[in-house]
């Protein structure tokens, strides 16, 4: 019950905060299942688990989480096993034995766990080297008969610390373990076995990442996929982003002087698109005629007047708790800023809910109490998403009134963009050989 619980607070205060994709087969794996994904957001990564099943999943997280206040309530509650990592305290190294019996122990009673094998969250643009943990909780249980599976799970942020940023959850193909159960009881067979099932999840892993060598890379790659899309007529697409990663890095192995050159030019084009206030080469395109300027001048006008003033309102009861969770994560590393501002604005979020609902209560009585605690959540989740479609009216607004006396520079970039697509086609067309494509695309929830 309180597991249940936990779960849709959390996964519905996840899609609050995240706009959330999640690529899956529509049958969730079952029996025995070892969930192992990147770990590039601190506690918002294992939440997104929530989301990606419904199965009642057993959390393995470092000892010091367990020590503080609320979160290490969480995680007792949760049945979550601590592991005890040397950077941490060398001296309980030895306590990781009884963890990794209760996590085998775990799946061989058929049940499902996950594990970040990186061993630390980060912000590195690639993977960080695996650890062993993951191989050997699966092996081990796996040599008592139990049918493990190993499901990659990456995790790609737009903008990890970003309140309504995009991230896809997206699940590999199960890796079978018996496959990577050792022929005999040597030590040195037993190790082989490990690191060889500890490289193929790192190569799963990188099958549902971006794995980036360098942030350099970044810009390339989103501005290729918005070249490439753009030219296609179809919309951003997060496989074959990844896709374009794995493309850059043998681009610029094999062809480095080739690399850099369309770097520099596809770095200048991003810059130059902020000039005329586009974010995206598809808006370059935009004519405003007659026609289509009275329905968006009045769609605009209606959103003002019947939704500015609920907006109002909602900056009032909500003005005093909603810069809180962004000064709290602004002293904590990048990598936690967005649990961080996760977890203090769901916490404040449900007080001051409380707070509004017992003052109304005590102004007005009891029905004024009732219908403040059934409307305050819709009327923020409405604030919320007009300050989000405020920032996409106002974009539009700009774009209206810079078009005429920007049209000429518009027109040169919009020339710049198609020849630009045109080479970004060519590579693609060129690498997607030895690339390693994806078969057909999961289905989406």
């Amino acid at each position: 019950m309180f597991y249940a619980c936990v779960r849709a607070v959390v996964a519905l205060a996840l899609r609050l905060f995240y706009r959330v994709k999640v690529n899956a087969p529509a049958e969730e794996p079952s029996g025995p299942v070892l969930f192992v994904g990147n770990h590039p957001n601190g506690l918002i990564d294992p939440a997104l688990v929530f989301i990606l099943t419904r199965r009642k999943v057993t959390f393995l997280a470092k000892s010091p989480l367990f020590k503080l206040p609320v979160i290490g309530w969480l995680l007792k509650g949760l049945d979550a096993l601590p592991v005890y990592r040397k950077q941490d305290d060398p001296t309980q190294m030895g306590r990781n034995e009884g963890t990794l019996d209760a996590a085998k122990g775990a799946l061989v009673k058929g049940r499902a766990i996950t594990i970040f094998p990186e061993g630390k969250s980060h912000s590195e643009p690639g993977l960080a080297e695996l650890k062993t943990g993951a191989a050997r909780i699966a092996l081990s249980a796996a040599r008592e008969g139990a049918a493990v599976r190993i499901v990659p799970v990456g995790l790609t942020y737009a903008e990890k610390n970003v309140f309504r940023s995009e991230v896809l959850i997206d699940q590999g193909a199960p890796i079978d373990v018996t496959a990577f159960l050792p022929k005999d009881a040597e030590a040195a067979t037993e190790q082989a076995s490990v690191r060889a099932l500890t490289e193929r999840v790192a190569e799963g892993l990188g099958a549902v990442t971006l794995n980036l060598e360098q942030w350099e890379d970044l810009p390339v790659v989103q501005v290729a996929e918005q070249l490439y899309a753009f030219r296609q007529g179809g919309k951003l697409d997060a496989e074959r982003l990844r896709l374009w990663a794995r493309g850059v890095r043998l681009f610029r192995t094999q062809e480095p002087e080739r690399y850099e050159r369309l770097r520099l030019h596809l770095a200048s084009f991003r810059k130059r698109m902020t000039l005329v206030q586009v974010t995206r080469p598809e808006e370059l395109s935009v004519q405003y005629r007659a026609g289509n300027v009275a329905p968006f001048v009045v769609k605009t006008l209606l959103t003002l007047v019947f939704g500015l003033p609920l907006f109002a309102l909602g900056l009032v009861l909500f003005g005093l708790p909603y810069p809180v969770p962004r000064m709290a994560a602004k002293s904590a590393e990048l990598d936690m800023q967005a649990t961080v501002k996760f977890l203090t604005a769901l916490v404040l979020s449900l007080v001051w809910w409380g707070v509004l609902t017992g003052a109304a209560a005590l102004w007005g009585g009891w029905a004024w109490g009732l219908t403040t605690f059934v409307l305050l959540v819709p009327l923020a989740l409405f604030t919320l998403y007009f300050a989000e479609r405020w920032d996409g009216i106002r974009h539009d607004l700009e774009m209206f009134f810079t078009l005429g006396n920007r049209q000429r520079l518009r027109t040169r970039l919009l020339a710049e963009g198609e020849r630009l697509a045109t080479e970004v086609e060519r590579l693609a067309e060129a690498y997607r050989p030895q690339l390693q494509v994806p078969g057909p695309s999961p289905v989406a929830k």
